[in-house]
């Protein structure tokens, strides 16, 4: 079976279905990682690689650490070959830079990730939701080039040129930040006599939110596989502090309170029997997709 996750920047593949991908891969699924982006405009967040040497050659060093983390994973890895948008600030919001994947037209970066797509013939795909996961423009170009090009791969009349068309099967969305998840570690924390690091989080995050609730469809069990994710993680050097709150929860705990990856069936073109433990469930191997 094969599985095709889709991402806006490297990194994101280690942060969002990571230990699924990894599960997946372990398993001996073929998996494949797309990165739409080189991450060239972000921020260098952690501090011992915040270094002149680094910020000179950021792009060059983006692509290490991808292949690092793939290695790490299991996973295959491609690039889809755009420029970063980069996260705007400010009040009015400055202008996106020019050649920007966020500017790209949509029909232009659909067809580059259908060739993809018809090469590698996933029977799943994953990305990211309406929003992004978070509104980064980059985030949200990537839930709408990958939707496109899942419709677009399997019809023969669209993108003629860019191989046999293929119809992948299913078609998720990663739920990977839940509050509830984030509200368990916390309160181990205090059962522990300790201070969690998500209270700054906790407090803004309306509880009537609930995508837990409303949107997770499929739950995979992968808590074998959180070091590796975090492996993967860390292998991103100049994106994640190793001492910084994503790491502060013992693995033992969250292998103990939240085993599994979460995400959100979206499109699906065989029959779905709902809650699923599988993204590859109701697929036959040798299903055409």
């Amino acid at each position: 079976m094969r599985l095709m996750a889709v991402h806006a920047h490297p990194d994101d593949e280690s942060s969002k279905g990571a230990a699924t991908t990894a599960r997946y891969a372990a398993e001996g699924h073929r998996v494949l990682v797309v990165t739409l982006t080189g991450g060239e405009l972000g921020d260098i967040l952690n501090p011992a690689m915040d270094l002149p040497e680094v910020h000179g050659r950021i792009a060059e060093v983006r692509r290490d650490e991808m292949a690092k983390a793939a290695e790490i994973l299991g996973v295959e890895h491609t690039w889809l070959g755009y420029v970063d948008s980069g996260l705007p600030e400010g009040d009015p919001l400055p202008p996106l830079p020019e050649g920007c994947f966020a500017l790209v037209p949509l029909e232009e970066a659909t067809e580059r990730l259908v060739r993809v797509i018809r090469q590698f013939r996933p029977h799943v795909m994953t990305t990211y939701d309406e929003n992004g996961g978070y509104p980064h423009p980059d985030h949200i170009r990537c839930h709408q080039v990958s939707v496109a090009a899942y419709e677009a791969a399997g019809d023969h009349r669209r993108f003629p040129d860019a191989g046999e068309p293929w119809e992948v099967a299913k078609l998720y969305y990663n739920h990977g930040f839940l509050r509830q998840r984030m509200q368990l570690l916390q309160d181990e924390f205090a059962n522990h006599g300790r201070v969690g690091p998500f209270e700054k989080w906790l407090k803004h995050w309306d509880p009537d939110n609930d995508v837990f609730a409303k949107r997770v469809t499929t739950q995979v069990e992968c808590s074998e596989y959180f070091e590796q994710r975090d492996d993967a993680l860390r292998a991103h050097a100049t994106q994640i502090d190793p001492s910084g709150d994503f790491f502060t929860a013992p693995i033992e705990w969250q292998q103990r309170l939240w085993p599994t990856e979460e995400f959100e069936l979206a499109r699906s073109r065989v029959p779905v029997t709902l809650p699923e433990t599988d993204l590859f469930a109701g697929i036959e191997p040798d299903d055409e997709g």
